[in-house]
């Protein structure tokens, strides 16, 4: 195995339930202090410090990420998840700062990474390779990939869970919400239980590597023969439950192809919208998660690199159906129907104020007014985003809690508004309408 002498950031991963317990535990404590520290000095010059203030600290809040970023696993995804570009929950200070979770994952050091391999492969498994590179090229927070080469040529990027994330992921999900009703953040009334039991679900899912791999192998088939996509290779004989092997495919972050020239941007665009649109409308099977870490582009041959498939999800069909008809209803303009499939899915309920309901038509009548207009949909025009997001402050200011939405809406919105803001960050137009008068007539 060959070893880089200046490895970033390498720590054990803290792999015991109490260890990890006891980690979250000291974090929060040392949450507590700051905040009493910085309460007792206001209360001292005569102020009456907020809750929400003293938590809201760039110390505090670099003590919280550093942590999870130690931690990886549950602690850390959830931690991502809050720092999405979606701007609807977080303040700025907070949004800057937890976004270093995207790419800031400590990784394992050489000697716990070998453990790791060690009781997932047969013994004598280094043998085999004629290179092992133990500096990973990617680190996260449910594993992290290396590059290898066997004997006989092939390249693999085998990506190796961190020990402990799979086991600890009830209690981190627990610690981490603690901490969130802690922050004073969420909206008065908010009911977050829900949506932290379908997190933990998630992510127990993600973490077995064999339902990945399944995934994988199956969006290699169901996209053979899509020009615009390239998917890796599943090894099923290097593969277990912690350990995933697969081809090594060259490219470079997709970032690197918002520097394209206009037709390569808009054409990427288009295809990460078409696939997206396909895998809700015609093959019923998404990865829900649009993290950009998850896409790559090859300058060479145009293609896009689709990787991470643990947060694949088999759609349910009357979810399906009611985006369906959802779109249908707006692009005739069919308010009135918009409303009563709008309570269908979830968005609004029975007991959803009335001046709440309308507002939230209100603004799907708004984003269905901009698909409607003829020619391309520019996603450089950031009128539409900042009205939607406008009108959402407005709702939230007013008292408006949204109820519970199912699991399979949650992740669809998320794929939806992380394809926007792609589409967006390549400065892209796309005949959007177009593509949704194809599958909802």
């Amino acid at each position: 195995m060959s070893q880089d002498r200046n490895l970033p950031r390498a720590m054990a991963v803290p792999s015991g339930r109490m260890s990890r317990f006891t980690r979250l535990g000291v974090m929060t404590a040392g949450v507590a202090g700051n905040m009493a520290v910085n309460g007792l000095g206001q209360l001292a010059k005569g102020q009456r410090p907020a809750m929400r203030d003293l938590l809201m600290t760039t110390q505090n809040i670099t003590r919280v990420t550093e942590k999870l970023a130690q931690m990886r696993g549950a602690a850390m995804k959830i931690g991502q998840l809050m720092s999405m570009d979606t701007g609807e929950f977080l303040p700025p200070e907070l949004a800057q700062i937890m976004a270093r979770l995207r790419d800031d994952a400590h990784i394992m050091p050489p000697a716990q990474l070998k453990k790791v391999l060690n009781a997932n492969w047969p013994t004598g498994w280094l043998g085999q390779f004629a290179k092992f590179d133990v500096h990973p090229i990617a680190a996260a927070s449910i594993g992290q990939v290396h590059r290898a080469q066997l004997k006989d040529g092939t390249d693999l990027a085998i990506k190796v869970q961190y020990p402990g994330v799979a086991q600890s992921i009830d209690s981190d999900v627990a610690n981490v919400g603690a901490l969130l009703r802690m922050s004073g953040l969420l909206p008065k009334g908010f009911e977050m239980a829900p949506y932290l039991e379908e997190a933990r679900k998630q992510l127990h899912l993600e973490t077995d590597y064999a339902y990945e791999g399944q995934n994988l192998a199956r969006f290699g088939q169901l996209l053979a023969n899509a020009p615009a996509f390239t998917v890796p290779s599943y090894y099923l004989e290097w593969s277990t439950g912690k350990v995933l092997a697969m081809s090594f495919v060259p490219g470079d972050p997709i970032e690197a192809a918002f520097d394209q020239p206009k037709p390569e941007r808009d054409r990427i665009a288009d295809a990460m919208i078409g696939l997206t649109l396909r895998e809700l409308f015609e093959d019923g099977l998404m990865q829900t998660d649009p993290n950009f870490a998850n896409y790559r582009y090859d300058s060479n041959t145009g293609q896009i690199v689709l990787l991470d498939f643990g947060a694949t999800r088999a759609l349910d069909p009357e979810v399906v159906d009611q985006y369906r008809r959802l779109l249908s209803a707006g692009l005739a303009d069919d308010q009135p129907l918009m409303d009563e499939i709008a309570q269908e899915i979830g968005f609004v309920t029975h007991d959803t104020a009335p001046q709440h309901r309308t507002a939230i038509t209100g603004m799907m009548a708004m984003a269905f007014a901009a698909l409607r207009r003829d020619g391309l949909f520019d996603f450089t025009d950031k009128a539409l985003p900042r009205a939607m997001q406008d009108a959402g402050i407005a709702l939230a200011e007013d008292g408006f809690i949204p109820p519970p939405l199912p699991i399979d809406v949650l992740l669809l919105q998320r794929k939806f508004g992380g394809m926007f803001l792609l589409a967006s960050q390549l400065d892209a137009q796309v005949d959007l309408r177009g593509y949704l008068k194809r599958y909802v007539g």
